[in-house]
C-alpha cells in the first residue's frame, strides 16, 4: 500500500521538524481491492497480490492480501484496513470478501456477512433490510466486476459477500446503533481516501441522521456538544434514539443541513465554553478550530452589568469556565445572553428555515444553566 503523504503534518519530538500526515484508505477501497483479488482467484485460481484498485479520482494503490481462500464455488480474501494518520475506529480492521457465482441473470448481488451491518430503517441511501454497503463501494465493486467477467467473457453473475470480524463490537463506536444499522460496521467512502482527521465522516453521519428522522416523520431533533449535554436535555424530552444528533464540534455541518432538510424543531445543548464559541459566531467548535474571544465575554458581562473592576480578570481568565465562575460570583447571569447569541448564530446559519430553535446550556455536571 502508498504511504504517500496527504496534506497536514504531525508533532515529532522537540526541535524535529513536523511530519507529513499519512493518508489512508477507506473500508469501501479496501472491500473492492479484496473483491477484485477474491474473484481473479475464482476465475483463474490465481490470488493478485499485492492487488490494485482505481479509485474515483484516479489514484491506484495497491493493497497486500491478509487471507485468501479458494474453495469448491467460491473465492475469498482479505485486507487490513489501515486509515493512516487518522483516528479511525476501523484501522486495522479485516475486510473480508467471499466471492460466489450466482444464478444466471441475477447480476450482482451484494450481502453482510460477519460483522457488517443490515439496514433496518428508511432515509439512508441503502433500502432496509440491504447490507451496510454505501453506493459508491457498491459501484466500484460492480465496475471491478464486470471489467474482470468481461475479460474472461462470463457473465457477471456474483453474490458478494463483505464480513469484518468484530465489525459488530467496532460498530458500537459508531452512529450505526442510532442510525438503525444492526450487526456491525457500514463499507463506506465516496474517494476510497481517509485524510487525517478529517471532518467529513462525522458530518455525513450527521446528515444521515437528519435523513433517519425525517424518514421517521420526526418533529423534534437534539443536536448536542457531547454526552452531558445531551443527557441533561434527555431528561427534558426523553427523544427516541434517532433524534439524538451527535453533533459534536460541527454546528455549521448539522445547521446547513437541517437550512435544506429542515425539522420542525431543534435542541441544541452544550457546555458554556462550546455554545460560548457558537454564541461568537464559530460553526466549528473544536479547540483547535475556533478560540473563545475573552473581550466578547466581557462585553456580555458589562451589558449586565459587570463593573470595571471584574475586567481585567476576565480578560486574563484562561479558560470560559473560570470567566463564568467570576461572573456567577457576583450574581451575573453570563449564561443566558450567551444562549440567546448562539441561538441567533443557528437561525442566521438557518436562513429563515422552518426550524423551532432552542439552545441549552450546561455546566461540566449536566445541570442547566441556560434555556432559551
Amino acid at each position: 500500500m502508498s504511504d504517500e503523504p496527504d496534506a497536514g503534518t504531525r508533532k515529532t519530538g522537540p526541535g524535529e521538524p513536523q511530519k507529513p500526515l499519512r493518508r489512508g484508505w477507506t473500508t469501501g477501497a479496501c472491500a473492492t481491492a479484496a473483491t477484485k483479488a477474491a474473484l481473479t482467484a475464482l476465475i483463474t485460481g490465481e490470488f493478485p497480490d499485492p492487488v490494485g484498485i482505481i479509485l474515483p479520482k484516479g489514484e491506484v494503490p495497491f493493497f497486500p492480501l491478509a487471507l485468501e481462500g479458494l474453495g469448491e464455488g467460491y473465492a475469498m480474501a482479505a485486507i487490513v484496513k489501515d486509515a493512516g494518520d487518522d483516528p479511525d475506529v476501523t484501522h486495522g480492521a479485516t475486510i473480508i470478501s467471499t466471492v460466489f457465482p450466482a444464478e444466471p441473470g441475477s447480476g450482482i448481488i451484494f450481502a453482510a456477512g460477519e460483522g457488517v451491518g443490515t439496514v433496518t430503517l428508511p432515509g439512508l441511501p441503502i433500502q432496509p433490510g440491504e447490507a451496510a454497503i454505501n453506493p459508491v463501494p457498491r459501484a466500484m465493486m460492480c465496475a471491478i466486476c464486470e471489467e474482470i467477467c468481461a475479460e474472461y467473457d462470463l457473465p457477471a453473475d456474483l453474490v458478494i459477500t463483505i464480513s469484518v470480524p468484530d465489525g459488530e463490537e467496532i460498530a458500537k463506536k459508531t452512529w450505526n446503533p442510532r442510525l438503525g444499522i444492526v450487526g456491525g460496521i457500514s463499507i463506506l467512502g465516496t474517494t476510497g481516501i481517509v485524510h487525517p482527521f478529517s471532518c467529513s465522516s462525522w458530518i455525513h453521519s450527521i446528515h444521515s441522521g437528519i435523513d433517519v428522522a425525517r424518514a421517521a416523520n420526526l418533529t423534534h431533533v437534539l443536536g448536542a456538544t457531547g454526552s452531558t449535554s445531551e443527557d441533561a436535555a434527555q431528561k427534558i424530552y426523553n427523544l427516541p434514539e434517532i433524534a439524538l444528533l451527535d453533533m459534536g464540534d460541527f454546528a455549521g455541518g448539522l445547521l446547513k443541513y437541517l437550512r435544506v432538510h429542515p425539522i420542525e424543531k431543534l435542541t441544541i445543548a452544550g457546555g458554556f465554553a462550546k455554545l460560548t464559541k457558537l454564541a461568537q459566531g464559530a460553526l466549528d467548535l473544536h479547540s483547535s478550530r475556533s478560540q473563545i474571544d475573552m473581550q466578547f465575554l466581557w462585553a456580555e458581562a458589562e451589558k449586565l452589568g459587570a463593573d470595571a473592576a471584574i475586567k481585567e480578570r476576565i480578560l486574563s481568565a484562561n479558560t470560559a469556565q473560570e470567566a463564568l465562575e467570576m461572573t456567577q460570583g457576583i450574581g451575573i447571569d453570563l449564561a443566558r445572553p450567551i444562549a440567546e447569541r448562539a441561538r441567533t448564530t443557528a437561525l442566521g446559519v438557518l436562513r429563515g428555515a422552518p426550524v423551532e430553535v432552542e439552545v441549552i446550556v450546561t455546566d461540566r455536571k449536566g445541570n442547566i444553566l441556560a434555556r432559551v
